[in-house]
C-alpha cells in the first residue's frame, strides 16, 4: 500500500466520472453513478466530480478509461472501474475513526429492495396490455415488501426491559435513523421508478405504503440524496425510447 494511503493526516485525492446528462454537463440519469456520489459525501472526504459526455467524451478520458463507462473513480491515481469493488474500496479504505461506517447492521436492509428494479424494468418494458397487470402486481409485491420491512421494528429497536412493546419501527431509513450503503443502492432507483413509472405508465406508489413515502419523503429532506438526484427530465428522457407503448 503506498505510503499516503498510511498518512492519517493526509486527505486522499478523489474523483469521481458520472455520466453527463442531455446539456453534456449536469447530472444524467444513472443509479450507479448517484449511489457512489451518495457514499463519497456521506463519508466526509474530499473529492472532485466530472461529468463524462458519452456522445463526445474527451480525449483525455479515453486514455484515462478506455471503453469505461461512468462510473469510475481515480483514487490518489489510481483508477478503479468495477462498481461493486470501488463500494466495497470505498467502504474499507475510509473506514472509522475517520471516516463513518455505512455497512448496515442489518444484512436484510441490503436484500430488502434488490429485486425492485428488475420487476420495474419488466414492467416498463412491456408492450403487451394483457401481461401489464400481472407485472404490475409483481412490482407492488416488491414494494409491499419493502413496506413490511420498514414498519417492522430493528432489533435495536427494541427493549427487552421496555413494557411498551414497539410495534411499528421509527426509524428514518433501512437501518436506522442514518443513511447506510443500503441506502445508497436503492433510493436512486427508487426514484427512478417513481418519476418513469407516473410517467409513462401513470403508476404511483399506493398512498396505504405509507413507510415507503416516508423513507422517501426522509430521502429527499437529504442533501446527500436530493443532490445528487438527476433532474425528473433527465430521467423521463432515458426512458422514453425504453417505457413500450401498449397494444
Amino acid at each position: 500500500m503506498a505510503s499516503r494511503l498510511r498518512n492519517p493526516l493526509k486527505e486522499p485525492e478523489i474523483e469521481l466520472f458520472v455520466k453527463a446528462g442531455l446539456d453534456g454537463e449536469n447530472i444524467g440519469n444513472c443509479p450507479f453513478c448517484q449511489s457512489l456520489f451518495m457514499v463519497l459525501w456521506l463519508k466526509g472526504v474530499r473529492f472532485n466530480v466530472t461529468t463524462v459526455d458519452m456522445t463526445r467524451k474527451p480525449d483525455e478520458l479515453k486514455d484515462l478509461a478506455p471503453g469505461i463507462k461512468p462510473p469510475f473513480l481515480v483514487f490518489n491515481k489510481e483508477l478503479k472501474t468495477d462498481f461493486l469493488k470501488i463500494e466495497d474500496f470505498l467502504e474499507q479504505t475510509l473506514s472509522p475513526p475517520k471516516y463513518p461506517k455505512l455497512a448496515p447492521q442489518n444484512m436484510e436492509s441490503m436484500d430488502v429492495g434488490r429485486n425492485i428494479f428488475a420487476k420495474f424494468s419488466a414492467y416498463i418494458k412491456n408492450p403487451h396490455k394483457e401481461a401489464n397487470k400481472n407485472l404490475e402486481k409483481a412490482l407492488l409485491r416488491e414494494f409491499k415488501r419493502l413496506e413490511d420491512y420498514l414498519r417492522t421494528p430493528l432489533p435495536e429497536e427494541i427493549d427487552q426491559d421496555c413494557p411498551e412493546e414497539v410495534l411499528v419501527s421509527k426509524r428514518k431509513f433501512l437501518d436506522g435513523n442514518w443513511m447506510t450503503l443500503a441506502d445508497c443502492n436503492l433510493l436512486p432507483k427508487l426514484n427512478i421508478i417513481k418519476i418513469a413509472a407516473k410517467k409513462y405508465r401513470n403508476f404511483e406508489i399506493p398512498l396505504e405504503m405509507t413507510a415507503v413515502r416516508h423513507y422517501l419523503h426522509n430521502a429527499y429532506t437529504c442533501d446527500e440524496f436530493s443532490h445528487t438526484c438527476p433532474a425528473d427530465e433527465e430521467i423521463e428522457h432515458a426512458y422514453a425510447s425504453v417505457a413500450k407503448k401498449m397494444s
